[in-house]
């Protein structure tokens, strides 16, 4: 056990509710969620000091000490799309699912038919698509690998279904869009996001988290993305969450011959958030990118966990990410790179530049290549430091101000990754509203 007994009674309630009201789901998906609440019940939250490296920097105790209501029957009244457009990137071409407290809200969603493929509430195509959930839920992010994955299973009920079929290419972009509410309770949810492309398929997909005033509270998301041979799938990662609340985001992908995953996570404004995303490249030709820009101020904490897994031969992964820190707050960036024997060919290259902003602010990067085969490239690095002086000296002897010249070089630091956005709107929205929220721009507002 890795949390005292009182995590179990906490959720147990809560737990028991949901099965009853659920009496007429499917077998397997109530076995399924048996197990994972068994799963929950002996791991616990990570919280032990010992044995426990993927948490290491970072503290789950603030958020297994503290109780948070499960939202059976949320309600989205007195929301609207308005609302939704200024806390969210937003765009009539999109395909967009809107999610209040971890359910489905159809009077907010919206968008073209994606012809061909299925974009659907999770709780709706477990009777119009449940061949394909059952197929491929949990296959990838298992809830016996820790405890917030295992409780995320434990609660499945709502969250979104993305099937491409073979050959199918989807021109305009699906946004999942998840919304806390809060208010006078400080609730949990725990999205569920499945996204399978078949064979040769195109798709891009947008997850926004994002947090009413108020919605302070646990965001306990699970994704699972299955990219099969020669597919091509674009994800991005926007988490805008209150800032007095929790994140813990499991990602779990695994590609198969000659697909190309490209992953981009965008984060700021999180009392405590962790960003879990891992790829397995499980055939030869497989590849992906991993690109993240996190921002943190006060007394923030973020904590980047990924992970690339080269099983087979001739593959490749590109990661890199990039943090500004402010004030007193902290980030974690712990990379992982795992070359399998056997897996040779491989080309690696992973990065982590932090850009520190106060005496105050501390980063813990600690990026690993493990490897066991002898042909292949595999590269490291990892960088932290204040802005640079000479590029400081340099902007002020051509007549800029100190405080235009700092801000300037801390937004050419953020936009190399705003940069590889392929999604124009999203682009133009990170580079108004995200951008904006940079060091240097906030106290103007």
């Amino acid at each position: 056990m890795t949390q005292v007994q009182t995590t179990e009674q906490r959720y147990q309630a809560d737990f028991q509710a949901l099965e009853q009201r659920l009496y007429d789901e499917p077998a397997w998906l109530r076995q399924l969620r048996g197990q994972a609440w068994a799963h929950f019940t002996e791991l616990g939250f990570p919280t032990a000091r010992r044995g426990n490296e993927a948490w290491k920097y970072t503290n789950a105790g603030p958020i297994a000490r503290q109780s948070f209501a499960y939202a059976a029957e949320p309600d989205p009244a007195g929301i609207t799309r308005d609302d939704l457009k200024r806390l969210a990137p937003w765009h009539d071409l999109w395909t967009t699912l809107v999610f209040v407290d971890g359910r489905y809200a159809a009077s907010l969603s919206g968008g073209p038919h994606t012809e061909g493929a299925r974009v659907t509430a999770l709780a709706d195509a477990l009777s119009t698509d449940s061949d394909v959930v059952e197929k491929h839920l949990t296959r990838y992010a298992s809830p016996t690998q820790d405890g917030f994955t295992a409780l995320n299973t434990a609660f499945i009920h709502d969250g979104a279904l993305i099937h491409v079929p073979e050959g199918s290419t989807l021109s305009a972009a699906v946004h999942l869009l998840f919304v806390t509410t809060g208010g006078a309770a400080r609730r949990v949810t725990h999205p569920r996001t499945l996204i399978v492309a078949e064979r040769e398929s195109r798709v891009t997909v947008v997850e926004s988290y994002v947090g009413l005033p108020d919605g302070g509270g646990l965001t306990n998301a699970v994704t699972e993305i299955a990219a099969c041979e020669g597919a091509q799938i674009r994800h991005y990662r926007l988490l805008r969450e209150h800032p007095h609340s929790f994140h813990v985001g499991t990602s779990r992908v695994v590609q198969g011959r000659d697909s190309t995953v490209a992953s981009t996570s965008f984060a700021t404004g999180e009392a405590l958030a962790r960003n879990d995303f891992h790829v397995l490249l499980d055939a030869p030709g497989a590849s992906c990118t991993l690109n993240g820009l996190y921002m943190t101020w006060d007394e923030q904490h973020i904590d980047n966990h990924i992970g690339v897994d080269h099983a087979k031969p001739h593959t490749s992964s590109r990661l890199s990410y990039k943090g500004i820190l402010d004030g007193s707050s902290r980030a974690v960036f712990s990379g992982g790179v795992l070359v399998r024997p056997g897996a040779q060919k491989t080309d690696a290259r992973q990065d982590d530049r932090n850009l520190l902003l106060s005496q105050g602010a501390e980063v813990d990067s600690k990026p690993s290549l493990e490897i066991f085969a002898d042909d292949v490239k595999c590269f490291h690095g990892a960088t932290s430091g204040r802005i640079d002086a000479d590029a400081l000296f340099y902007m002020m002897s051509r007549g800029l101000s100190e405080k235009t010249a700092r801000d300037l070089l801390i937004r050419a630091f953020a936009r190399e990754i705003v940069e590889t956005v392929w999604v124009e709107p999203l682009r133009d929205y990170l580079e108004e509203s995200f951008l904006g929220a940079l060091p240097g721009w906030r106290d103007e507002g």
